[in-house]
């Protein structure tokens, strides 16, 4: 027997990004991490980010109310969006941080439960899935 295990959380708890820089900047964060105040480049960059983030926080915090955004990690299950179809409804999702839409579901599936998605953050979700929402995406 068998039994079948539904991941509810990411694998990662963050998302890659790539940036660009130059170089007197980057000669700037080595020298910073040369001297001992952060432990690497990674840790500046974050520190440098989330202090951003704080100083923009009330700015921030007014946007999500003001957009009724989601907050955290929203995951959409077949179940979930199988029902919204049968009540005749269509779902809008706003997301800010992680948007997960379940591996099972079908890009009819998610066609017919899906109006409108706005993800500030990522979102996860098989590529036909992507595709077939890719027209309700903002």
């Amino acid at each position: 027997m068998s039994a079948k295990v539904h991941e509810l959380r990411p694998k990662a708890d963050s998302e890659k990004i790539t940036i660009n820089l130059g170089f007197v900047d980057l000669g700037h964060i080595d020298l910073l991490v040369r001297d001992g105040f952060y432990s690497n480049r990674t840790d500046f960059i974050r520190t440098a980010i989330r202090n951003q983030l704080e100083r923009h926080g009330e700015a921030s915090r007014k946007s999500v109310i003001r957009k009724q955004l989601d907050l955290g990690i929203s995951h959409y299950t077949r179940a979930q969006l199988e029902e919204v179809v049968a009540a005749g409804d269509m779902l809008d999702i706003r997301v800010l941080g992680l948007a997960t839409i379940a591996a099972d579901v079908s890009p009819d599936l998610a066609s017919a439960a899906i109006r409108s998605l706005t993800v500030l953050g990522a979102l996860h979700a098989s590529a036909p899935v992507k595709a077939a929402l890719a027209g309700r995406i903002t």
